[in-house]
């Protein structure tokens, strides 16, 4: 890696992998889930993030590549922890619980992932990537902040 625009494809490469792999644990989340409300975000997340993945690809275009995925190894982490959780068998309103807190965990990475994304695209002059990416980062916020507000009205005393 000798330049910026290397950096920034393989950072690129590696959201894209992420997004990937968000959208099947965004599936699986929903699934599993006994509180509606909080499946129902994790449903609408998944369109926004069907959406990241095109834009993703529309930076991919500017660039002249193709999309090609960077094995995303912090995601697959996160992933991994939260399977670890569902092995224990848990009670499902722990589940959600512990579905909405890998889900917040998986937001910040993403938020920093898209934040020095945009902030590379600016630095490299590449203003439409910079605006797509920009775009993804928003939509990140603000699913932070649905899931902070889940977790703030949840009925925690209803946990056995």
């Amino acid at each position: 890696m000798d330049n910026m625009e290397a950096m920034f494809t393989h950072e690129l490469e590696d959201m894209y992998s992420a997004e990937h792999e968000i959208l099947d644990a965004l599936d699986e989340m929903a699934e599993e889930t006994e509180d509606e409300s909080i499946a129902e975000v994790f449903r609408e997340h998944r369109n926004e993030t069907e959406g990241q993945i095109d834009r993703l690809e529309q930076v991919f275009d500017e660039l002249g590549r193709s999309p090609n995925q960077e094995e995303c190894e912090a995601i697959e982490g996160l992933i991994a922890e939260h399977e670890e959780i569902k092995q224990m068998d848990p009670n499902p309103k722990v589940l959600n619980v512990a579905n909405t807190v890998s889900a917040e965990k998986t937001e910040h990475y993403e938020i920093a992932a898209y934040g020095n994304l945009t902030k590379l695209a600016q630095q490299m002059g590449m203003d439409e990537a910079s605006d797509l990416l920009g775009q993804n980062l928003e939509e990140e916020k603000r699913m932070l902040g649905r899931l902070e507000d889940l977790s703030e009205e949840y009925d925690y005393e209803s946990i056995a």
